[in-house]
């Protein structure tokens, strides 16, 4: 146990690990079945595979249809993040048939209370009505593995949290996690004919979300729980947003974590933030940082939604034209068992571009120096090639390898970050995001849709450093965030016409689609694109955009992230986050207008009551040692590293910890918003 206080970061890095403990207790003599998601949380916290496979697993696999046990392997043990129903439940089923298993444990992310709300079957207290589904599901996988005698084990574990930084936690199994927008309410009364109409999102309650989403913030809430548990604080639940809200509200008032909030000694305040609130911070290309940059330009690792691939081929005596090259196995960010590596990940986290750039030299150099390899440390500007040439030192040599392998990777990741085309980009969209903040002031929309107009090329038009289909709906996304509530009227009518025409001529001269553009418009290849497709697509789109101008119109404090230029000043973008730290720590203390506290009773309700007429102090988000923002839809690198900066600057005293369903990169927005299903995510039912 921890208390709330010193020290909590460390405490969650502990959580994380430990969390993994009951894991590997089982692993030995197993052949592991892990999914994504809860690979990914091994891959940041757990230790990796090598962890498993150091506990004695034999194999360690992905959960999947296509993989089995071999010969002379009797016990299996599967890892989920999910339910044990539907799409997990029917490949647990297809490996046991087609394996020879005579010993099965899974460990399940997903918390009894979640799956008793799946089957609607018992109160979320109801530890035997828990215990009978978990039972059940053992049954079933008895008979599976052809044998009623053999031995079946169903555990929850709460392997939720990746620790991508040590501020800085993640929830993989919850990427897939936005706010519901306007346009999501007509959905949401159809899918409801029963129940009375919501005009409104802020009428919205748990009770009235479909099953899919209310069983994704069951899970997310029993895994908070559990975290706060191991924490050992009673917290004090914050919201701003409407999806925001019923997750605090569900918080809030869920038994456990009621029962928990008795006898916790450590005190702590939890925020929850809708990210759709300020989507020009995610898709914005203002933070001045080098994760940001990498996670930005390569590619993903394959089933992972926060790690990226870095191309080994250098370090190996292989010559090959093809950058991507396969035969090779990528590294990646993530080096929980490397304290240099993570060192490094750090810098690339907290300090600036150039500074980071350096740090990468320095450890370059340091490493190569306890090698004794032929190092000539040179001084000025770090370039890629520069890091490259001290690359090849290390390439001969097996023991310099294995000892810096981890550093490699980062240093790899940082040389190919800085020669990829992408990266020269960002510049260029951090100059335009400039000018824009200027005209939004000074201009009217359609002026500023005008400006952009002529820069939507098609793609037989495009030059290299021209800006492509995607790079032009992360730019509306900014416009329309950043500019909130936009006046309606014929001038803007035909300025977003024409922008529109302009959008879809280019999706339709797409010679190949892009994943975003396949997921957008609905059409797996450009052959199959029409024009009326495209037009629908394109028409959602700017539905959508509208929603975003309107996200804050009903904020009373926290309804604008422009501040307009004067004679002296340049205009600028002020983050929402930002807005809400400088609220929490106002030394005149006054109740914060748009940072709503959710009760947890009658009590809290009775206590909101007398205030109206009594001195009673209401709950502060301010008033604990330990602050814990939850972004709802993800979080970007800068805002982590704002968010420490200024608490540490106001407060000192107080410790700050990040969580978030994901780690954001600008292009990660139009698909979260465009593409994805908010009301009915995809959990695997």
């Amino acid at each position: 146990m921890a208390g709330g206080g010193s020290g909590s970061t460390a405490a969650v890095l502990s959580f994380c690990r430990q969390a993994w403990e009951p894991v590997l207790a089982k692993a030995r003599r197993a052949v592991v079945f892990l999914d994504a998601a809860c690979a990914e949380s091994l891959h940041w916290g757990g230790g990796g595979a090598a962890r498993l496979l150091a506990a004695g697993a034999l194999r360690v696999k992905e959960l999947s249809s296509f993989e089995a046990g071999g010969p002379g392997q009797p016990k299996a043990l599967f890892v989920v993040s999910g339910l044990l129903r539907g799409r997990t439940a029917d490949t647990i089923h297809d490996v046991l048939s087609l394996s020879s298993f005579q010993y099965c444990v899974v460990f399940t992310a997903a918390s009894p209370a979640a799956h008793l709300l799946a089957q609607r079957g018992g109160a979320e207290h109801d530890t035997g009505g828990a215990a009978a589904a978990f039972e059940l599901f053992e049954e079933k996988m008895c008979q599976w593995m052809g044998n009623l005698g053999y031995t079946a084990e169903v555990l929850h574990v709460p392997l939720l949290l990746a620790p991508v930084s040590a501020h800085l936690f993640v929830m993989p199994a919850f990427s897939s996690l936005f706010p519901l927008m306007p346009e999501d309410l007509p959905c949401l009364n159809s899918s409801r004919p029963e129940k009375r109409k919501l005009s409104n999102l802020s009428d919205l309650d748990f009770a009235l979300l479909p099953t899919e989403l209310q069983l994704q913030i069951r899970m997310l809430v029993s895994g908070l729980n559990a975290l706060f548990e191991f924490l050992d604080v009673r917290e004090e639940s914050f919201a701003i947003g409407t999806l925001s809200k019923v997750i605090a509200g569900d918080l809030a008032n869920y038994a456990l974590a009621k029962n928990r909030r008795k006898t916790a000694q450590g005190r702590a305040s939890v925020i929850f933030i809708d990210r759709t609130l300020d989507l020009t911070g995610a898709v914005g290309h203002h933070g001045d940082n080098l994760a940001e940059k990498v996670l930005s330009v390569l590619p993903k690792l394959p089933g992972h939604a926060n790690d990226v691939m870095v191309n080994m081929v250098e370090l190996t005596a292989l010559q090959t034209p093809d950058d991507s090259c396969s035969i090779i196995a990528p590294g990646c960010l993530a080096q929980p068992n490397d304290p240099a590596a993570k060192a490094l990940w750090e810098s690339f986290m907290n300090l600036k571009h150039k500074e980071a750039v350096m740090e990468v030299r320095r450890h370059l150099v340091e490493a190569a120096s306890r090698e004794n390899l032929p190092i000539k440390m040179s001084m000025g500007r770090v370039t890629p090639e520069q890091l490259s040439s001290y690359i090849q030192l290390f390439k001969n040599n097996f023991k310099a390898l294995e000892n810096h392998c981890g550093l490699l990777q980062l240093v790899l990741a940082t040389i190919q970050t800085l020669k990829h085309p992408k990266n020269a980009k960002w510049d260029n969209f951090l100059a335009f995001e400039r000018l824009l903040l200027q005209n939004i002031g000074e201009s009217e929309m359609p002026s500023v849709l005008n400006q952009l107009l002529p820069m939507i090329k098609s793609h037989n038009n495009r030059k290299e450093d021209d800006y492509n289909c995607e790079d032009f709906l992360i730019l509306l996304v900014y416009i329309y965030s950043v500019v909130g509530e936009v006046r309606a009227g014929k001038a803007l009518d035909e300025a977003e016409g024409e922008v529109k025409k302009a959008l879809v001529q280019a999706f339709c001269d797409e010679p190949e689609l892009s994943s975003l553009l396949q997921k957008i418009t609905g059409c797996d290849s450009a052959q199959t694109l029409t024009f009326e497709k495209a037009m629908a697509a394109v028409d959602s789109i700017f539905k959508s955009l509208w929603d975003v101008s309107r996200a804050r119109m009903h904020m009373k404090q926290f309804n604008s992230v422009h501040i307009p230029g004067s004679n002296i000043h340049q205009a600028t973008y002020k983050p929402l986050l930002k807005q809400v730290v400088e609220e929490i720590f106002n030394s005149d203390r006054p109740d914060p207008v748009d940072i709503e506290h959710m009760s947890a009773g009658l009590t809290d309700l009775l206590k909101t009551g007398f205030s109206m007429f009594m001195k009673v102090n209401r709950p502060h988000p301010g008033d604990h040692p330990l602050l814990i923002f939850y972004m709802v839809g993800g979080v970007t690198v800068s805002e982590v590293k704002m968010l420490k900066d200024l608490i540490s600057a106001r407060k000192p005293s107080v410790q700050v910890i990040v969580l978030s369903s994901t780690l954001l990169t600008p292009l990660h927005i139009p698909e979260l918003l465009f593409a994805a299903d908010h009301l009915q995510p995809d959990i695997g039912i």
